[in-house]
């Protein structure tokens, strides 16, 4: 077991330059690092998932920095500290992780360093230049390290005694651990990597009192972005469709039925067939799934979904038109044929539909305010953008059931809300002076 905390993250640079498509870490000291720990604790599982959620933040440096660091330590923390995966952290362990971050041990603080990861030229060696930790890195940082080295010299102290104590974590900083650590496993759950937010579950002692409700907690795409997505997946279809098909197929049943990637590639006692797709006695096409907690539920499937889209891709994979009463055909292959595809890989195949409208938004001479969020959008923005749409359209009781809320509050206070286009365009041509 690795006794002290080392960086797992890179640099923003080389973070969004990887393959995420690998389940591997890029570097190898960090493979390395991960794999010291023992099999329980589930360390790459978790680096998979702390990078999946970094990755929603890689369009603003800023921000990727600032939640790396937050998630990294959480990480940290629970493999070291708690010796635990992440995705068994309960409200206790939230609580216990907030005091820690108030008061962290002397050897999880150290000076700002310039780099996480520095060069170790070994001149014996075959691969030549070796990127290592920065030994002098620690999850905690002071802004200068002259206070603990006077504090040592006037009291005699131990530098790291002297570190430990000049070291205070200000309230402020309190609230934005509790923020990121809860909006971090908000991610969990709707990806159904873990059943419940720990941080949501504890009450307000003082932890979460100052902090506000986050702007843009549901994340979504304006109506120009999803036309042009659909449009990109659509012709990708047509230009390779041994490839896409598949990919077009995915994106349209995540959307059309504001379904989480798990609803599409199934959970450990449930995985999706065709036949989940039924039909009842009135004409009405339902999908049958099984939720969040092993809940099992149904979705209400729109008239264009099923046309459009489902017919198309049964008939290109050489099905009938419609699914069969318990038809056992797995809802998703890989492209050899092989039953089931995992979430990496379904995620991977819609991060390319992102990615490629925002080079031809701006060959078309778009602004840059038109696609800057694209930049950060992820598979689990469809469920949300769905929803967003559909919400002036439908009633929120009809909705709740199809999001299998638990709450009606829920849907209400995320999808139901003044949207920021129509509060804007209802001020902006009031004048200063004239009230009619």
């Amino acid at each position: 077991m690795p006794q002290l905390p080392r960086p797992i993250f890179e640099s923003y640079e080389i973070f969004i330059d990887q393959d995420f498509s690998s389940p591997e870490p890029g570097m190898v000291c960090v493979r390395v690092y991960l794999d010291s720990f023992q099999p329980e604790v589930e360390a790459h599982k978790g680096y998979l998932a702390a990078r999946s959620f970094l990755r929603s933040f890689s369009d603003n440096s800023f921000t990727f920095t600032s939640y790396r660091t937050h998630v990294e330590r959480l990480l940290l923390w629970s493999m070291l500290v708690k010796r635990k995966p992440f995705s068994q952290l309960k409200r206790q362990d939230a609580e216990d992780y907030l005091e820690f971050c108030r008061n962290p041990p002397s050897d999880w603080i150290g000076p700002i360093v310039r780099g996480r990861f520095v060069s170790s030229s070994h001149t014996e060696s075959t691969w030549g230049d070796l990127v290592m930790p920065n030994e002098k890195w620690r999850p905690f940082s002071l802004k200068s390290s002259k206070a603990a080295h006077r504090e040592k010299e006037c009291c005699d102290q131990p530098l790291d005694m002297a570190v430990h104590a000049s070291y205070r974590a200000s309230q402020g900083t309190i609230n934005q651990v509790y923020s990121i650590s809860s909006r971090f496993f908000e991610h969990l759950v709707e990806d159904g990597a873990v059943a419940a937010n720990p941080f949501r579950m504890i009450k307000k002692k003082g932890q979460n009192r100052s902090t506000p409700q986050e702007e843009g907690a549901h994340r979504a795409l304006t109506p120009l972005q999803w036309d042009y997505v659909l449009e990109t997946a659509e012709q990708m279809a047509l230009v390779e469709p041994d490839r896409h098909e598949r990919t077009l197929f995915i994106l349209a049943t995540l959307f059309a039925m504001y379904l989480r990637v798990s609803d599409i590639v199934g959970r450990p006692n449930w995985q999706p067939a065709m036949g989940d797709f039924r039909q009842d006695e009135e004409g009405n096409w339902w999908y049958h799934v099984i939720g969040k907690g092993n809940k099992a539920g149904k979705v209400a499937v729109r008239d264009e979904y099923i046309t459009k889209y489902l017919k198309r891709y049964r008939r290109f994979v050489g099905l009938p038109a419609l699914p069969q009463w318990e038809e056992k055909t797995p809802l998703l292959t890989t492209l050899r044929g092989r039953s089931g595809l995992s979430g990496r890989q379904v995620r991977a195949l819609l991060q390319a539909v992102f990615d490629k409208p925002l080079s031809r938004m701006r060959d078309e001479g778009r602004e840059e305010h038109e696609l800057i969020s694209l930049k950060a959008a992820s598979a689990h923005w469809l469920r949300h953008t769905a929803a967003t749409f559909d919400a002036p359209l439908r009633s929120a009781k009809d909705l709740q059931l199809d999001l299998r809320h638990s709450n009606l509050s829920t849907t209400q206070n995320v999808y139901y809300h003044s949207r920021d286009q129509e509060r804007s365009r209802s001020v902006k041509k009031i004048g200063m002076r004239d009230r009619g």
